[in-house]
């Protein structure tokens, strides 16, 4: 079957034939139908791929202390083995897919063969997933849209976490894909919501969907807010830093994308907020 497969070494993305999967207990076999390309995420890990060895540590800190602690054990030569070692092993890209059921494991009972579902399967011709994160595709529902669902379901767990009440004002941080849905989600359940992002192509359309769109230059506008949730991709510490300045005393900030994690402590303490990190689509996950 084909597959895209990315080596984190090189950078190289590639479309290759590989062993369809084998069938595993609790899992279903999938033929693919579609599969969504997460701009965001996938965009990530080509551009750390693509990045040499330097830029990579400098990505990581946290990985470069634990081959600090190997050098220190297994010597340098060893190290740098196992190092590359770890970044030739391909990577499959994806993690939104729509296909239909081909079989079943024998202790899975919820979904049939012939069944459509969308799950978190990879760009793959056929995928095995488990159970736990699929779900049916209702009738009248075509594939190319419910390959969404997935994306949705990491900007429901994100507003999950923040727990938003009716009446309650919201910024939405960062809006692509997962922030736009954010927008609705939080719309839906009652809340103002105020939109923010670089793009202004993205700000019309979240101000389409009836958000109103703040200036990231002029972020203080948004004063006393009960939540932010945060669906950018950035290295830089300053959206955290931004939510805290926004939010009013013990606001919640959830962190659904990604962002620097090195947090001042008076930003926090004087108005007891709270960060949450969302893990992706929730306890399914």
């Amino acid at each position: 079957m084909k597959q895209i497969i990315q080596n984190l070494n090189t950078g190289v993305t590639e479309l290759l034939d590989v062993p369809c999967p084998a069938l595993k207990p609790g899992n279903l076999l999938i033929q693919t139908i579609c599969s969504l390309l997460s701009s965001g995420t996938e965009k990530m890990l080509l551009d750390f791929g693509r990045a040499n060895l330097l830029s990579k540590a400098l990505q990581q800190p946290e990985k470069v202390r634990m081959v600090i602690d190997k050098i220190k054990t297994d010597g340098l030569a060893s190290t740098l083995h196992s190092v590359k070692n770890q970044l030739d092993q391909p990577i499959p890209m994806g993690y939104c897919n729509v296909g239909m059921v081909i079989a079943v494991a024998n202790d899975v009972t919820e979904f049939k063969v012939g069944e459509l579902v969308v799950s978190n399967g990879n760009h793959a011709e056929t995928v095995v997933i488990p159970k736990n994160l699929c779900a049916k595709i209702p009738v009248g529902v075509l594939p190319n849209t419910a390959v969404f669902a997935v994306m949705g379901a990491i900007a429901l767990q994100g507003i999950r976490l923040a727990d938003p009440t009716l009446g309650e004002t919201f910024v939405v941080m960062g809006l692509g894909i997962v922030g736009l849905m954010a927008v609705q989600l939080l719309q839906a359940n009652g809340c103002k919501v105020l939109a923010i992002d670089l793009d202004d192509d993205r700000a019309a359309i979240a101000k389409s969907l009836g958000a109103d769109v703040i200036n990231l230059n002029d972020y203080s506008k948004a004063k006393n807010v009960d939540g932010v949730i945060i669906t950018v991709a950035t290295k830089s510490d300053q959206p955290i830093k931004q939510a805290a300045t926004m939010c009013r005393k013990k606001g919640r900030i959830v962190l659904v994308g990604v962002a620097g994690m090195n947090l001042s402590r008076d930003d926090f303490y004087k108005k007891e907020l709270s960060l949450q990190v969302s893990c992706s689509y929730g306890p399914g996950r």
